[in-house]
């Protein structure tokens, strides 16, 4: 029998994370019933009704389980047992999952935008812009357009003059472990890379028009998107 968890439970700072839970509770169903190295597990819809989880945690799961060599996922087909199955990679490094990041990050840097449209100086405007600017000439370079994409968020942290909120970006940022480039590496296209510039493109119009509501708007629509794009089936 699976043991059912709970999503709406926090789980205690000394306890697993929930997806590292939930990597387990897989582990042992794989075990307890028996499936095959190659066979196919069922769909991510019937695994979360399975273990009564929400479908953010089992993605986090199984994305640390690949990590780890104990399944592969194929676009399109679905998630296969490893032919040869190992012990998970010990991700406690990672921290967060990506959702608890991006949940955190709507939060947070939408206001800061909001707070950056109101203070933004000139010359931090123009940090903003420069950061686009490399985003859109290193539009191909992936560890390059990963540092511009970093760049524009604490550009408009900076912006704010408030030296915490800038320590704050920079600590939700240095989140993006294993586990979040493992995820995007799933989903990123052209056309999604195509989006983040337009999504950023209309962060730094609002701050530049200094339209507090029009900035978080726009920045809590940037980061909705990104959370869509990754919860997707």
């Amino acid at each position: 029998m699976i043991k059912k968890i709970n999503p709406k439970n926090e789980v205690p700072a000394h306890e697993p994370r929930l997806y590292r839970v939930v990597a387990d509770r897989i582990q042992a169903l794989i075990q307890e019933e028996r499936v095959m190295p190659g066979s196919r597990l069922p769909s991510e819809r019937d695994l979360a009704s399975k273990l009564s989880v929400s479908r953010t945690s089992l993605r986090e799961a199984l994305i640390a389980l690949e990590l780890g060599g104990v399944i592969e996922v194929r676009g399109g087909s679905g998630v296969y047992v490893t032919e040869k199955p190992e012990e998970p990679a010990d991700l406690a490094e990672v921290g967060p999952g990506p959702f608890e990041v991006l949940s955190a990050r709507r939060l947070i840097e939408s206001e800061i935008a909001a707070i950056a449209a109101r203070v933004a100086t000139d010359a931090a405007i123009d940090g903003i812009l420069r950061a686009v600017l490399d985003m859109e000439k290193n539009h191909d370079n992936y560890s390059s357009n990963e540092q511009a994409d970093r760049n524009f968020h604490l550009s408009i942290a900076q912006a704010t003059g408030n030296s915490a909120l800038v320590g704050t970006v920079e600590y939700l940022w240095n989140q993006r472990g294993r586990l979040w480039h493992k995820l995007k590496e799933h989903f990123q296209t052209e056309d999604l890379r195509q989006q983040t510039l337009k999504d950023h493109r209309a962060i730094l119009e609002a701050i530049a028009a200094h339209d507090p509501a029009e900035a978080r708007k726009a920045m809590r629509a940037h980061l909705e998107r990104v959370t869509r794009t990754f919860s997707r089936g």
